[in-house]
C-alpha cells in the first residue's frame, strides 16, 4: 500500500489494518519463537547420544 493510498483510506479502516498487522506480527514472532526452540531441542538432542556413548 502507498502513501497515496493510505491517504485515501479513513481512520477507522487504518486502527482496523494495523489492529490486523499487529495480531500477525505477534503470530509470526511466536511462530518464530516455536520454531527456533524446536531448532535448538534437535541440536540438543543430536548432542545426547554422543555423551551416553562414552559412559
Amino acid at each position: 500500500m502507498t502513501k497515496a493510498e493510505l491517504g485515501l483510506i479513513g481512520d477507522a479502516e487504518l486502527v482496523e489494518e494495523l489492529s490486523l498487522l499487529t495480531t500477525q506480527t505477534a503470530r509470526m514472532r511466536a511462530r518464530m519463537a516455536d520454531i527456533m526452540a524446536e531448532l535448538e531441542r534437535r541440536r540438543c538432542a543430536k548432542r545426547q547420544p554422543r555423551a551416553q556413548a562414552r559412559h
